[in-house]
């Protein structure tokens, strides 16, 4: 049965799509059998799959819609994982979305019947505390917080995590907070440290232990159509997101030993 994980964060140019492109790929290779949602109407992380999203027969949008079923909408990449593709339609289907009876469900249908298909489906959200990232929320188990160590980026956290505990009351109780990641990281910079300290502090070990630096082949990677992990496995951005999957894979690994005994009995 899939983990749902959701890649989230309002404010924009923190990493999601980096984030949600190169943690798919990372499973993949480990190997484990993933699906990739792109549920962000810009379509970058199709595009960095190595997608087209102007050529797709049907998207995200079409299984939000209900006129697809997300299983054959699923394309499958040339990195051994597959991708539900997303595109500029989806600023259409959220705005019909919004007087439609059991809006914020309509992801989290759509995916049930895949779950048994996968170990891991990651949401690349929008930008934006819409209602597509309150459907990924809503579908999710639980949370990827990429964030840059910046002053603003601790304001949006807090906005971020006041989202995450409305939507546990009202929808989803069984959220959580996969983690927090550090993306951009730049080790030179005095505050990126400071912050660093201050998110550990408060988060504990819920701080993913990886830390993505600023690198240029990772920026490069996806005007090639491809992940850093295909692209350059070898990179600091590549041995990063290679790491962080290692690191949900483990945090799976526990979670399910954890349950082992009470499943037992």
């Amino acid at each position: 049965m899939a983990r749902i994980i959701a890649i989230a964060n309002q404010k924009g140019g923190v990493g999601k799509t980096t984030t949600a492109v190169n943690l798919a790929a990372a499973l993949a290779r480990a190997p484990r059998r993933v699906l990739l949602v792109d549920l962000d109407a810009q379509g970058n992380a199709t595009m960095g799959s190595g997608v087209d999203k102007r050529e797709v027969e049907a998207s995200t949008c079409d299984v939000l819609l209900g006129e697809r079923d997300a299983r054959s909408t699923v394309v499958r990449t040339a990195e051994d994982f597959d991708l539900l593709p997303g595109n500029i339609d989806l600023t259409a289907a959220e705005i019909q979305l919004m007087e439609a009876e059991g809006r914020e469900l309509r992801l989290k249908q759509a995916l049930e019947p895949l779950r048994g298909d996968y170990d891991f489906i990651i949401i690349d959200c929008p930008p934006a505390l819409s209602l597509l990232t309150v459907n990924a929320l809503t579908a999710a188990d639980s949370v990827i917080v990429p964030m840059q160590c910046e002053y603003y980026a601790l304001e949006g956290l807090s906005a971020l995590m006041d989202t995450i505990e409305a939507l546990r009351q009202q929808l989803n109780p069984g959220l959580e907070i996969e983690g927090v990641l550090r993306t951009m990281f730049d080790v030179r910079n005095n505050l990126a440290n400071a912050v660093s300290a201050e998110l550990t502090e408060h988060f504990g070990d819920k701080v993913f232990r990886t830390i993505v630096p600023r690198n240029v082949r990772l920026a490069e990677a996806p005007s090639h159509g491809q992940s850093i992990v295909g692209y350059d496995r070898a990179s600091r951005g590549g041995v990063a997101y290679l790491g962080l999957a290692g690191e949900v894979i483990r945090r799976q690994f526990e979670r399910e030993r954890g349950a082992a005994p009470a499943e037992a009995v």
